[in-house]
């Protein structure tokens, strides 16, 4: 069996020292120029000093336009620069990798923040979202792959792709949100052309040793499982790719629609040959038990999220402890303080019910 210390190799030949990730969390605490702030620097840098293999930012838009919330770690500008390079100095004096998840809100970016209507594939009504025109996706398409260069100069090991959640690329994704006529619309390949192209455009701007990873979710938001295992085989026959990100939401249920139900959601995807792409799941993985089930069931790393707002040094304490179990919540606001969480952060979290002791 795999060990949760174990150093492992991506197939652009960068390694990392173990098999814990920090999920890409929102946390609000940047600037509203997308600027890092000191309170986004410490939770990130406290989280590789606490000995995660795979320190990654938050979702970082890579327009201005594709903001989804405030205090958003942006990408979008050279303006960002100096902030990044600080950030993954840092991150690296502990061993840890430096990524940045690029994102775009798409129909989910708030008109009140962005100042304008969002755009999606399709217009909508719901959101009062408007259409990108075919030469809108190019540029959208360009502005992901300037991302990528822009966290190459930064100092990033590498970049993920937030291909999930119902954000933009999941938007193109979904056959129920996106109703272009045009190469961007209608079949899978066609829907799915956009991710392509911004993997090819990356390769070739930010080289083969750069680390790229995509983050997809296995269903929900318009996304249909059988659809959502065939784009995963597609990218990983396209060669391209390091890892493969899926957000489960729940790693330990079985899937949404009735038809895929024979086995858990996370089978669906251990069961696909994946080559040298390397996989690694996240939800509701939660406990040291709960990581020596995942990485026992042919993932090759986990991506932790809640614990690890709880807990900065959660790797070690699993390390230590593989039973280990993380502190109940409603968390106290001053033990949160104490794992690096800014004020901005904890108000941001009391969003989630009994997470933060009133």
């Amino acid at each position: 069996m795999n060990k949760l210390n174990d150093n492992i190799v991506f197939p652009c030949g960068i390694s990392m020292k173990n098999r814990f990730m920090l999920a890409p969390l929102t946390n609000t605490q940047s600037y509203e120029d997308g600027t890092l702030s000191d309170d986004e620097f410490l939770w990130l840098t406290l989280r590789a000093k606490g000995n995660f293999g795979l320190t990654m930012s938050c979702a970082s838009h890579v327009q201005e336009i594709g903001k989804g919330f405030p205090g958003q770690l942006g990408i979008f500008d050279d303006k960002h620069l100096d902030g990044l390079k600080r950030l993954t100095d840092e991150i690296r004096k502990f061993d840890s990798l430096s990524v940045a998840q690029l994102h775009h809100a798409g129909m989910r970016s708030p008109e009140e923040i962005i100042g304008e209507s969002p755009v999606c594939p399709s217009s909508d009504e719901e959101t009062k979202s408007r259409a990108l025109s075919n030469d809108e996706v190019k540029i959208l398409r360009d502005d992901f792959i300037n991302a990528a260069v822009r966290a190459k100069k930064s100092g990033y090991d590498g970049i993920e792709l937030h291909g999930a959640h119902g954000y933009i690329l999941c938007q193109f994704l979904s056959s129920s949100i996106n109703k272009r006529e045009d190469e961007y619309g209608g079949s899978l390949e066609n829907r799915s052309r956009i991710i392509f192209e911004i993997i090819d455009g990356i390769r070739a701007t930010c080289g083969r040793n750069f680390l790229l990873g995509i983050r997809l979710s296995a269903e929900r938001f318009g996304i249909k499982l059988s659809e959502s295992k065939t784009l995963c085989k597609q990218l990983i026959d396209d060669g391209k790719i390091d890892f493969l990100d899926m957000s489960l939401w729940d790693s330990f249920k079985n899937p949404v629609e009735e038809e895929h139900q024979d086995k858990t959601l996370l089978q669906h995807f251990t069961e696909i040959d994946r080559k040298n792409v390397l996989l690694t799941v996240a939800g509701n993985i939660r406990t040291g038990s709960d990581v020596e089930k995942i990485i026992s069931s042919d993932v090759d790393f986990v991506t932790i999220g809640r614990a690890a707002i709880l807990h900065h040094d959660f790797p070690n304490k699993v390390l230590e402890n593989n039973e280990f179990i993380p502190i109940d919540t409603p968390s106290p606001k001053e033990h949160l303080r104490k794992e690096g969480l800014s004020e901005t952060f904890i108000e941001y979290l009391k969003v989630f019910k009994g997470f933060v002791e009133e």
